[in-house]
């Protein structure tokens, strides 16, 4: 590993200090489970490492059934799927935190890190897009908040700007029926990459009968994750039938523009957005059906 100088401030204010100083020759450590490999490896340069764990708002989590969740960058994985209260109100999120890597990679990776790295085949990703998240940064130039929608721009490229790191991650409340599952297809364990993932939530009405809203969101189908806009339209004011949840998997496809590489041909992958997103919204509606915050 090439030598490099490290730092570890206790407040936001120096660690953005710090970064915009540094420039392109620094670099940050939350978890560091992607990092620390790619620093050993070569396939990164830093002059400057700053870890940002010591700053307690990057670091700690807020819900409230009223306000919802709020959630710091460094916040590890493990600690949202044992909270049964977050677990409970954004499933979601606690399907896709689950299964990024083993739960030695889980006590230290946190979805913030999995959101800044933004692979396309990222589980966080759509589930955090299905669940209404927005991403709060903070720089030189002062915060701002950007939806996660729109926080991917390619293949490990994202919004944030020189000087600028993720502070922490919102999601609004999760109200009585409403629901979310995410789901991906991996074709062996030893192969801990999505061919296909898929995050799905939904909001039932008053007689739990119908959706009354919904979002779909896609990974490893393009070079962001997608969401699929059509697809939730189809189904508000529907009843979730077979038939209309079908139909939304078949939508959902139209979004998709895969590759075909060494999980998959595009075909087939095209194929599983479909399946995924009709089991994803069958697990998202079945949870709805009982949840009360």
């Amino acid at each position: 590993m090439i030598e490099f100088e490290y730092a570890a401030p206790t407040d936001l204010d120096e660690a953005i200090g710090l970064f915009a100083q540094a420039g392109d020759r620094a670099t940050l450590l939350a978890g560091g489970t992607d990092i620390i490999v790619q620093l050993r490896e070569g396939l990164r340069r830093a002059d400057l490492v700053i870890d940002v764990k010591k700053i307690p708002e990057l670091s700690q989590f807020e819900y409230a059934p009223e306000t919802g969740l709020r959630l710091g960058a460094s916040v590890p994985c493990w600690q949202i799927y044992e909270n049964e209260s977050i677990a409970a109100a954004y499933p979601a999120l606690a399907d896709a935190v689950r299964i990024i890597g083993g739960w030695q990679i889980q006590s230290r990776a946190s979805v913030g890190g999995n959101l800044c790295n933004a692979s396309p085949a990222a589980d966080s990703i759509p589930a955090l897009i299905a669940l209404g998240a927005v991403a709060h940064l903070a720089g030189p130039g002062g915060r701002r908040a950007v939806p996660v929608a729109e926080f991917c721009t390619g293949p490990g490229k994202n919004v944030l700007q020189s000087g600028e790191l993720l502070v922490a991650l919102t999601l609004p409340p999760a109200h009585a029926g409403s629901g979310s599952a995410y789901q991906r297809f991996i074709p062996r364990n030893e192969m801990d990459i999505a061919v296909v993932g898929a995050g799905s939530w939904v909001q039932l009405d008053e007689s739990r009968q119908r959706i009354a809203a919904a979002r779909i969101a896609l990974a490893a189908v393009g070079p962001t994750p997608r969401q699929a806009v059509q697809a939730a339209e189809f189904l508000c004011g529907k009843e979730p039938t077979e038939e209309n949840l079908h139909e939304a998997g078949e939508l959902a496809k139209q979004v998709a523009t895969p590759i075909s590489d060494m999980r998959g041909p595009a075909e087939y992958r095209t194929h599983l957005v479909g399946v995924l997103t009709r089991r994803t919204l069958a697990a998202a509606v079945e949870r709805a059906g009982t949840f009360q915050p």
